[in-house]
């Protein structure tokens, strides 16, 4: 007969997997710095398991789920707490913090909400691999998260939190808000930069499409993210030709506008500026650039629907952006009269 402690250890043991399979709140409780292959393996079958038995209509008390996805500090964490003040019933936040940079806790309703990553490159599949964790994460913590706001550490709010939130339950009946672009000049240099027939047969050129990287997806279209596995496939084979291919920007809107073009809106809510850029970097807004005339500017969109979110911004723009903030940017009354003008 078997020792109480081997016992003890083969049932651990065996025990594992259900544990890492079901356990709610395994992957938010602690900044979990590195993650492999197999966790990622669990962490989507998790996910698709848990999205299966959870709709987008199934909760009473929705909330946002903000997935912020960087390789430095955060250092608009004082502005972004100021705008969740109040509603932390109503938003959950996840960190994927490339772990081979040194990336500081920030504290408040920050603190501890980083989940296991990899190193993240620029132009790279290891982007759309970081918002997929996150996803995942969001999708397997809270059955309430029922749209996933993914942003950088160079965003800034436009608009107060009860704004958004009654924006996005109010008005867009569970659409997602993702750029979906069929007409870009150099659309075809990036869907052949793996090699010419490399998409084939799962994604055909008529089916690419672009978009920003940012993006605010319903659960439904989360769900679809983290478990295909076909587009993934040809969305991580690396570039062959100088063009750069930023997978990051391909994946998500290629996959959503085969998947269900018609749930979406084609359109990002985060603003960014392009204005005279040619290097890949949109403009980055310093300090002397910051007012309540430019916030009211980043908000105004070519489309029926506002901006929430606005990057790039330096880190030295957080003095300014606070000087303005209570007046400036989640005042009520000058969010909804900014937006319905």
């Amino acid at each position: 007969m078997l020792s109480s402690p081997i016992l003890v250890s083969l049932t651990f043991f065996i025990s594992l997997p259900l544990v890492l399979l079901f356990s709610p709140q395994f992957l938010t409780t602690s900044y979990l710095p590195f993650t492999s292959d197999t966790h990622d393996h669990t962490l989507f079958r998790r996910a698709s398991v848990t999205a299966a038995h959870t709709t987008t209509t199934t909760t009473n008390n929705p909330k946002i789920a903000f997935l912020f996805l960087t390789n430095s500090n955060l250092s608009f964490a004082p502005l972004w707490e100021k705008f969740f003040s109040g509603h932390r019933h109503l938003f959950n936040i996840y960190i994927h913090a490339d772990p081979s940079s040194t990336v500081a806790d920030p504290g408040g309703v920050f603190r501890r909400r980083f989940i296991p990553s990899k190193k993240t490159n620029r132009a790279s599949p290891s982007l759309i691999s970081a918002a997929r964790r996150l996803l995942a994460s969001a999708l397997i913590d809270d059955p309430h998260n029922q749209y996933f706001a993914l942003v950088s550490q160079h965003c800034v709010p436009l608009l107060s939190f009860r704004f958004v939130y009654s924006y996005l339950f109010c008005n867009s009946i569970h659409s997602s808000f993702i750029e979906i672009l069929s007409n870009e000049t150099n659309l075809y240099d990036r869907y052949v930069a793996r090699g010419e027939n490399a998409m084939l047969p799962e994604v055909p050129y008529e089916e690419f499409r672009v978009g920003s990287q940012f993006f605010v997806l319903a659960r439904n279209h989360a769900a679809v993210v983290v478990r295909d596995k076909k587009l993934w496939r040809k969305f991580r084979l690396p570039c062959v030709t100088e063009e750069p291919c930023y997978p990051e920007e391909h994946y998500f809107p290629t996959l959503l506008s085969m998947e269900d073009r018609k749930g979406c809106t084609g359109f990002t809510l985060t603003r960014v500026n392009w204005t005279g850029c040619w290097d890949g970097h949109p403009h980055l807004y310093t300090p002397s650039e910051v007012s309540p005339g430019l916030i009211r500017r980043l908000r105004v969109s070519n489309s029926s629907y506002p901006f929430l979110f606005a990057r790039k911004f330096s880190p030295e723009c957080l003095a300014p952006l606070m000087e303005i903030a209570d007046d400036g940017i989640f005042d009520e009354f000058g969010n909804t009269k900014d937006i319905l003008m």
